[in-house]
């Protein structure tokens, strides 16, 4: 993740993020009683609008949490950080604490003012050498709570699993639960079995990417077979391919997992597919509404 750029939002204000302050007393900081999203931007365009503030607003509704914007408030909110920060290719931050309170009670939830924060930083794009070589994965047991489905902003869980790869010059975490694949501590995983897509379902042990259902989209767009059932330890150590994809990533392939090679160690043929076709579908929308 790159630096972030340095005009934020905060509460309405537009300020600049070495200045924004909140209170000690929000519940984000002493609860993690919060959610966030992470919305890609493609030359100015936010990708995939609707699917992120779906996915917000569901996370918003699990925790009792008032959403406090409709979509044309986002929208400004949006572009504000847009054209306040050059536009181009970005990543915005957006989260919404339920607030700070007056103290520091577990319950009753408290009926109070929202705190909304959001910033922008550069999209960092993936060079060929590093395309052509692919990424490292680990295997380590998932050791988060049981409502992974909510994007919520406790990740505790998942900072100390991705320090496992980080640990070994990797460069993901890959969860394992009861002997199946679940997902990546940021992303989404994938494998090719017998040169069909499988995706482990959503539930509430997997987040539901906004990437994953472009996977699925393009895959149909390129009569490429796609399966969503459960994957297990064996058959993601046995897969032709591993992919993990993400907001920030989009597809990328893992051709190392925890020190051995996937597949034949490259970057395999369906990947490639894969890659050129929601790069195809990033240019189509690029100057459509949103």
């Amino acid at each position: 993740m790159a630096t972030p750029l340095p005009i934020c939002y905060l509460n309405g204000e537009w300020l600049p993020l070495a200045e924004a302050k909140i209170s000690p007393l929000d519940r984000s900081f002493l609860f993690g009683d919060g959610v966030y999203e992470v919305v890609p931007v493609f030359a100015g365009r936010p990708f995939r609008f609707d699917e992120h503030f779906d996915r917000l607003g569901r996370s918003c509704a699990a925790l009792r949490l008032r959403d406090p914007h409709d979509r044309d408030v986002w929208r400004a909110i949006l572009r504000g950080l847009l054209d306040r920060n050059g536009g181009g290719d970005l990543y915005v931050y957006l989260q919404i604490s339920r607030g700070a309170d007056v103290e520091r009670a577990h319950a009753p939830l408290p009926q109070i003012p929202p705190t909304v924060f959001g910033f922008a930083a550069p999209l960092a794009q993936a060079s060929a050498e590093q395309l052509a070589r692919g990424i490292r994965c680990v295997t380590a047991p998932d050791i988060r709570w049981a409502r992974c489905d909510i994007k919520s902003v406790a990740l505790l869980g998942n900072v100390l699993q991705r320090q496992l790869s980080c640990d070994v010059g990797a460069d993901e975490t890959i969860l394992l639960r009861d002997g199946q694949m679940m997902e990546a501590t940021a992303s989404t995983v994938h494998v090719v079995l017998a040169d069909t897509i499988v995706t482990p379902p959503n539930s509430n042990a997997i987040l539901p990417g906004t990437t994953r259902s472009v996977v699925e989209e393009v895959a149909d767009r390129l009569e490429i077979a796609r399966a969503t059932r459960s994957v297990s330890e064996a058959e993601l150590r046995s897969a032709q391919e591993v992919w993990i994809s993400s907001s920030t990533r989009t597809v990328s392939a893992v051709t190392t997992l925890d020190g051995r090679p996937v597949g034949s160690g490259k970057p395999g043929p369906v990947w490639q597919r894969m890659y050129q076709g929601i790069a195809t579908l990033q240019r189509e929308l690029a100057t459509q509404p949103w």
